[in-house]
């Protein structure tokens, strides 16, 4: 596969890390003399990638793409939005990745493409919380508990084939519904909830039925490196990026 798409959107009204740095848009924080948009625009270069996709409604995240040698699209009301709207334009297979992830590397990619099962729709790469704790220790992650550990998301998404439209329907349903959980916990069906609330459900299956439950193969990919899951999405998260990274 050779096309990505790089998520570097707002949700409205001041970003608060952008405001931290000092600039309009979080994407275009500088760490070490490049920006957050650059740093990824890199690593997915470096990974093969020869089409690499930027959404956003950023006038200046557009021109900095565009000098990047990347390629501006517009941007959707949230982040599955903005992905369906990517998925339309380059359909699948489609790597999916943040503007706020400036530690991603290429092996990381390649692993994650290398290993995600065939036959598969959509897949995440995830982090357990033993790999996080080791490799940026002062870092809190919000985690995903499972009977196989805690993990946390990596922000690298594969819409793997066109099935994979109802993951992105399942993720911008999820979003709508976030201030009524209570329509979530129906949609992806109480008794897989209460398994993952006693701590009986593993990561794979849990995954698994969900994707069933919404016609697509969804698969998970372990990543051995915990920095993979350091994003920045407040303040202490771009001065743990700046130390790791200097």
């Amino acid at each position: 596969m050779s096309t990505a798409l790089v998520l570097a959107g707002n949700r409205g009204g001041v970003d608060p890390v952008a405001a931290y740095a000092g600039v309009t848009d979080k994407a275009l924080i500088e760490i070490g003399g490049r920006t957050m948009l650059a740093r990824v625009v890199a690593a997915l270069r470096a990974a093969g990638m020869t089409r690499i996709l930027v959404s956003t409604a950023s006038e200046p995240v557009r021109a900095h793409a565009s000098d990047l040698g990347a390629e501006p699209i517009a941007a959707g009301p949230g982040p599955s939005a903005s992905a369906r709207i990517a998925f339309v334009e380059a359909g699948a297979p489609l790597l999916v990745t943040t503007g706020d992830h400036p530690l991603l590397r290429a092996e990381w990619v390649d692993a994650f493409l290398r290993d995600v099962p065939p036959g598969t729709d959509v897949a995440a790469l995830l982090a357990r919380r033993t790999s996080i704790e080791r490799d940026a220790p002062p870092t809190r992650r919000t985690y995903l508990r499972f009977a196989d550990g805690d993990w946390s998301g990596c922000n690298l998404f594969l819409l793997a084939t066109p099935k994979a439209v109802a993951a992105l329907d399942l993720w911008e349903r999820v979003e709508r519904d976030r201030k009524r959980p209570w329509r979530i916990v129906l949609r992806l069906g109480v008794p897989l909830l209460v398994r993952y609330a006693r701590g009986r459900l593993p990561l794979a299956e849990g995954l698994a039925r969900i994707g069933a439950r919404v016609g697509a193969r969804a698969a998970l990919v372990e990543c051995a490196s915990g920095l993979a899951a350091i994003d920045v999405d407040k303040p202490a998260d771009l001065d743990l990026v700046r130390r790791l990274i200097a």
